[in-house]
């Protein structure tokens, strides 16, 4: 409890002991009976700090009020509230003492005032037995101090109810608010997984075929020029559109326009015929009709074929030939690109990036990707459905960036 509760209760305690002195004062017959009231003082002072102990001590005052004989006054009352105290605010054993005061006090309270008003009842003539009639006063103490106790102890179950109902509402919205946030800041990791991915495809994509064409470029500019001038116009050309979809990729991050780039199927073939401008051997065979599938399986289908053979001029065997194959069916769409690896080492390193964004876009459509050395091949193989299971990444796939061995190798 705040200290200014404390306070509060303390000072309410004084000023209720203190108006009933003043009210009781002429009636008070032993001096005893003041300290009755300063002990029931007590207890509604600590009703709050400590439901337990003033419980015990309405009690005991309680108790020492009867041993010395005296009478009921209106300090008794102040046992009501510690009862109510003890049900709202105390443990489960002081809940369960202030149930069994409230039954136990009304009937020591019946037997005490009965058998008082039975002594006094002796040697006078009324219409029954003193029997009866102090039978009926005792039930009439009983049923009084029974609703004086009883009621505010399952008010006090009621309010501590409905503390613990706000309480666990109160937890229940932070826990929503707290799920809600998750979902942003998933939301909000996808968004940027999802650039990171766009933006290596195209970048990656991009850069290869401009350095396999400056470097041809250089090698035929005092050999034949116009097959420099030749490769200089790919490399503007490329680069240019690479440059077009970085900037459509940046407006969508700046939520200024509406989409990223959505290559469809159909580009594949310039794209296959950018790969072998740079001198990639790209042998493709096609399967069935991509006509219908949705634009996200053909963004899908798209770039898993750019990133392999992006993968396979930069880190496959030169001068060897590769191999795509594209199955569209009814239901699924299966890719299969094959090339073969170099162990010489002469080509350089991969940082894993690629194989990472090929997993994810298999694993949003609700695919499946596989890649890895098969001999001396390195095939990547992927199946999807036609249509996207979802349009998220699933939250238990956690992008990893790893090196696989044909990257390390020089693939």
């Amino acid at each position: 409890m705040l200290r200014a509760q404390v306070i509060t209760d303390v000072v309410i305690a004084v000023v209720l002991g203190a108006l009933v002195l003043v009210a009781t004062a002429r009636g008070i017959d032993t001096p005893l009976a003041y300290l009755t009231v300063v002990g029931m003082t007590a207890a509604l002072a600590l009703r709050r700090v400590a439901p337990g102990l003033a419980l015990a001590t309405a009690w005991v005052f309680a108790v020492f009020q009867m041993v010395t004989g005296q009478q009921p006054d209106l300090s008794n009352l102040f046992i009501a509230g510690v009862v109510y105290t003890s049900s709202r605010y105390g443990s489960r054993r002081v809940r369960l003492a202030g149930l069994l005061s409230a039954i136990a006090g009304p009937i020591t309270a019946a037997l005490y005032l009965g058998l008082d008003d039975y002594r006094q009842r002796q040697g006078i003539a009324t219409a029954s037995t003193p029997e009866q009639e102090s039978l009926k006063v005792a039930i009439a103490y009983f049923a009084v101090v029974l609703l004086l106790l009883l009621l505010p102890w399952l008010a006090g179950i009621i309010g501590r109810t409905r503390r613990s109902a706000s309480m666990s509402r109160e937890a229940q919205l932070l826990a929503e608010r707290d799920a809600a946030r998750a979902d942003r800041a998933v939301a909000v990791e996808q968004e940027r997984v999802r650039i990171a991915r766009d933006m290596h495809d195209i970048v990656a994509h991009s850069l290869a075929v401009v350095i396999a064409q400056a470097d041809g470029a250089r090698y035929a500019l005092r050999a034949d020029p116009a097959i420099a001038d030749e490769a200089l116009g790919t490399i503007s050309t490329t680069a240019r559109r690479a440059l077009g979809d970085v900037r459509e990729l940046l407006g969508a991050l700046r939520h200024e326009q509406g989409l990223a780039p959505t290559p469809e199927v159909d580009d594949i073939d310039r794209l296959v015929r950018e790969m072998r401008e740079v001198g990639l051997d790209v042998r493709i065979e096609r399967e069935g009709d991509p006509l219908g599938l949705p634009t996200t399986t053909q963004l899908a289908v798209y770039r898993i074929v750019q990133e392999s053979l992006t993968n396979a001029w930069k880190h496959g065997e030169p001068g060897t030939p590769v191999h795509a194959a594209l199955s569209y069916r009814p239901d699924t769409v299966e890719i299969t690109v094959v090339n073969r690896r170099a162990d010489d080492g002469t080509r350089g390193p991969g940082t894993g990036h690629g194989l990472v964004g090929m997993r994810e876009r298999a694993a949003m459509t609700g695919g499946t990707l596989t890649a890895g050395p098969r001999g001396d091949d390195f095939t990547v193989a992927v199946r999807m459905p036609s249509v996207p299971a979802s349009g998220q990444l699933p939250r238990g796939l956690v992008p990893t960036t790893t090196t696989t061995p044909q990257e390390r190798t020089g693939r």
